[in-house]
């Protein structure tokens, strides 16, 4: 399912609106019906607006006006979930309100908006953006937001947890839904593509991402949660959330759960037995991680991917039973997708705590070794540019890469130099996806 970029106009009134999109607009004045619009782009089809730590850019301006000087607005954010910042040029330094002065003319201002840091939200919709005019004008209108981010899964609410499991049921549809060239594009005979090169991050990061989009064309609320396989979860590893393994290994699930019914290969089931009771067992931790690339300020790429071996392997493997242990039936465990947010994650906080965002930067990203197609920075990367000429695999599942109504980023096909900057620290579009605990820097 393809979601379509648009561009929206949300309309502000001083006067009483009610809109299924927009929610209710009053003023507690009267007489002229000043407007103010507000511009976002990349509203979905809905006129939902989503938003990262990344600031994005939209505009404010007044219809209707009278007089000859402008109108000061201020805008801020409420909400019991959610919450926004502002500036007036894009830095990671937004405050919490920030005052415009709108031309009666009608001319758009520019201003940019970004979730604040540490306050995603937890439901639909539940951050707003509020305009307030000057004195007696009160407020003249709001705006819902989502401030959608990938968190860790331990501290998922029920309701975050149950909406992700929804639509993750929905997406594989009993083995028969969109899932299935998910699985299929993770098997021994395409491993070529995503291991054992300095192309495994990338490819498992526009994995994550196409997967992560799917979701969100079922429930737009949903970002994938990762598991932090190196800290006990309790809250991950039970019968409502990743199932727990009977006598056989075989994953039990309370009643009603979306995984109840879960097929991949033509088989009923999941397979996944542990061989820890709390974090996984010899993983490194994410201080040794983060230590992988070499101390700062010349950490490198080159070093930090072999945490392919440690921790990613080892946590692969810290199942003594189970799909999840084998390149080949990895995919076939809804688990393998937390897992490997968690090691996407431990990359992204590698690249901002040492600066690593800009691709043309040696240290950022390293040459193949050996020259390997689909891991150089120019590469297009497998399934997504569909080519089944050798030595691609000979079948390419999936089509294109999912599109997002919130970024024209990646783009359909692709390339190994798209996924350095996920944040588009650096300038031009993001890739959509923020973890919350690694902020936007510029």
């Amino acid at each position: 399912m393809v979601a379509r970029l648009v561009a929206a106009v949300i309309v502000i009134r001083t006067c009483p609106v009610r809109s299924a999109t927009l929610g209710s607009f009053s003023s507690p004045t009267s007489g002229a019906q000043l407007t103010v619009d507000l511009i976002f782009p990349g509203l979905d089809s809905l006129g939902r607006c989503f938003i990262t730590w990344t600031p994005v850019e939209a505009r404010a301006r007044l219809r209707n006006s009278v007089g000859t000087g402008p109108v000061r607005v201020t805008l801020s954010s409420i909400g019991t979930g959610g919450r926004a910042r502002f500036a007036t040029t894009r830095t990671h330094l937004g405050t919490p309100t920030l005052q415009l002065d709108l031309p009666v003319s009608g001319a758009p201002v520019r201003f940019f908006v970004a979730g604040e840091f540490g306050r995603p939200s937890v439901a639909l919709g539940d951050t707003t953006i509020q305009v307030r005019g000057a004195g007696s004008l009160g407020v003249l209108g709001s705006k819902p937001l989502t401030v959608r981010v990938r968190k860790d899964a331990q501290t998922l609410t029920p309701a975050e947890r149950d909406r992700f499991l929804a639509a993750f049921g929905t997406l594989n549809g009993g083995g028969s839904g969109r899932f299935r060239d998910f699985r299929e594009m993770h098997l021994d005979s395409t491993s070529d593509e995503a291991h054992g090169n300095m192309g495994f991050l990338p490819w498992h990061r526009a994995y994550l991402l196409d997967l992560e989009r799917e979701l969100q064309a079922i429930d737009p609320s949903v970002a994938l949660p990762y598991w932090r396989f190196d800290r006990p979860a309790p809250n991950v590893f039970n019968q409502r959330f990743m199932g727990v393994p009977n006598a056989a290994g075989r994953l039990q699930f309370t009643a009603g759960h979306p995984f109840g019914t879960w097929r991949t290969d033509g088989q009923l089931g999941i397979v996944r037995r542990p061989s820890f009771a709390n974090a996984a067992p010899g993983v490194l931790d994410e201080t040794q991680t983060l230590a992988l690339g070499g101390a700062a300020p010349n950490s490198a790429y080159a070093s930090f991917v072999g945490m392919e071996g440690d921790p990613h392997g080892s946590a692969h493997t810290s199942f003594f039973q189970g799909f999840i242990r084998s390149i080949g039936t990895a995919a076939r465990d809804p688990l393998f997708f937390l897992l490997h947010a968690n090691v996407d994650r431990l990359w992204a906080k590698w690249q901002w705590i040492n600066r690593r965002t800009n691709p043309a930067q040696a240290r950022s990203f390293a040459p193949a070794f050996p020259n390997r197609i689909g891991h150089r920075l120019p590469d297009t990367m497998w399934p997504w540019n569909g080519v089944t000429t050798a030595p691609r695999p000979s079948t390419a599942p999936g089509g294109s890469l999912a599109a997002s109504p919130s970024t024209t980023a990646p783009g359909a096909q692709p390339r190994v130099r798209a996924m350095i900057d996920y944040q588009a620290v650096g300038g031009g579009a993001p890739l959509g996806f923020a973890y919350d605990d690694v902020p936007f820097e510029v």
